[in-house]
C-alpha cells in the first residue's frame, strides 16, 4: 500500500462493507467447519465422514437456512469486526510510516500494525462468535446428539448470561486472542507482499494499463485468497481449540488452548488439531477475496489513497 493522509472513518466504513462481504459468501462453510470441529473431535458421538456428508446433512434436514444458521451475530461481529481491522491496521501502519510512502512491504511496520488489529478486534469477535459456534452446532441433523436449544442469537446471549455470566460471552477469549493478533500478521504480510510483487510484475507489461481495472480485480482476487489460506493454515489449530472451549457443555472445562490441542492430539494426532479444514481452506479463498477486492473498491470509491 501507499502512504497518505488518514481518511477518518472512510477507512473503517470501507472495512466494513468488506465484513458484509465476508460473511455473505463464507458462513455456510463455516457452519460445516464448526460442525465438524465440534462432533469430530469428540471421544464420543456420532461423526461426520467429510465436509461434503456434513454439508449433505444440514441442507438435507433443513435446507439452506441450516448453512447460514448463526449468520445473524456473524454478520454483525464480523462486519464490526473487519471495520476495526481494516481501520485499525491502515491508520497503524500511516503513524508507524510517519508520512513516507511504502514502496516495498516492510515487516516491522505491517506486523505490529496487523497484531494490534486482531488483538483489538478479537474482544469485539469473542461474544459473537461464541453465539454463532452454538447457534451452529445445534440444529436438525439427525447425526448430531441433541444439545442444548436457542430460538435465536439474543435467546443464546441470553441463555448464556443467565447460566454462566456476562464473561461467560467471553469464554474462549485468550484463544481468540492469540489466533486474530498471529493470524493478521501472517495475513496483511502475504497480502501485502502478493500485492506488491504482482502489481510490480504486471506493471511491467505494457498492456496492463487497458485493462487497469480487471488487472486490478485479479490482484486483489489473488492476494485476498491467497493471504486468507495462510491465515488459516497458521491458526486452524487454535480455532479447533476455540470451538470446542466455546461450546462445551461443561463448564467447568478447560479454558487453555494448548491443553485442548494436547488432548486432541493424543487421541487423533496431527489431523485431530486441523479437523474442518477441507471446508475452512475452500472457503478462505472466495471469502478473503472478495473481502479485499471488496475493501480495495470501497476506498477507491471513498478517495482513500491506496
Amino acid at each position: 500500500m501507499e502512504g497518505g493522509g488518514s481518511s477518518g472513518y472512510r477507512e473503517y466504513l470501507a472495512g466494513w462493507i468488506a465484513g458484509v462481504a465476508t460473511v455473505a459468501i463464507g458462513h455456510p462453510f463455516d457452519t460445516v467447519k464448526v460442525k465438524l470441529q465440534k462432533h469430530n473431535t469428540e471421544v464420543v458421538g456420532p461423526k461426520y465422514r467429510n465436509g461434503l456428508h456434513c454439508a449433505g446433512r444440514i441442507f438435507t434436514s433443513e435446507g439452506v437456512k441450516g448453512l447460514y444458521r448463526g449468520a445473524t451475530p456473524s454478520f454483525v461481529g464480523v462486519a464490526f469486526e473487519s471495520s476495526l481491522l481494516f481501520g485499525i491496521y491502515s491508520q497503524t501502519k500511516q503513524r508507524l510510516l510517519q508520512g513516507r510512502e511504502m514502496d516495498r512491504p516492510q515487516p516491522q511496520v505491517i506486523i505490529p500494525s496487523a497484531a494490534y488489529g486482531g488483538a483489538i478486534i478479537s474482544f469485539v469477535l469473542c461474544p459473537s462468535e461464541l453465539v454463532k459456534c452454538r447457534m451452529q452446532v445445534q440444529g436438525t441433523d439427525s447425526v448430531v446428539s441433541n444439545t442444548t436449544r436457542y430460538s435465536g442469537p439474543l435467546d443464546c446471549a441470553l441463555k448464556t448470561v443467565k447460566d454462566e455470566g456476562v464473561t461467560g460471552l467471553f469464554r474462549g477469549g485468550f484463544t481468540t486472542f492469540l489466533r486474530e493478533s498471529i493470524g493478521n500478521a501472517v495475513f496483511f504480510t502475504v497480502y501485502e507482499n502478493v500485492r506488491h510483487y504482482m502489481n510490480w510484475s504486471l506493471n511491467t507489461d505494457n498492456q496492463a494499463s487497458r485493462n487497469k481495472y480487471l488487472i486490478d480485480a485479479g490482484i486483489g482476487v489473488a492476494s485476498g485468497g491467497l493471504s486468507g489460506i495462510a491465515f488459516w493454515s497458521v491458526v486452524l489449530p487454535l480455532d479447533v481449540a476455540k470451538t470446542i472451549i466455546q461450546t462445551s457443555p461443561e463448564r467447568n472445562s478447560t479454558l487453555n488452548p494448548f491443553l485442548v490441542l494436547y488432548s486432541i492430539y493424543n487421541r487423533a494426532g496431527l489431523k485431530g488439531c486441523y479437523t474442518g479444514l477441507g471446508p475452512t481452506i475452500v472457503r478462505a479463498f472466495p471469502a478473503n477475496a472478495a473481502a479485499i477486492v471488496t475493501w480495495e473498491l470501497a476506498m477507491k470509491i471513498l478517495g482513500i489513497a491506496h
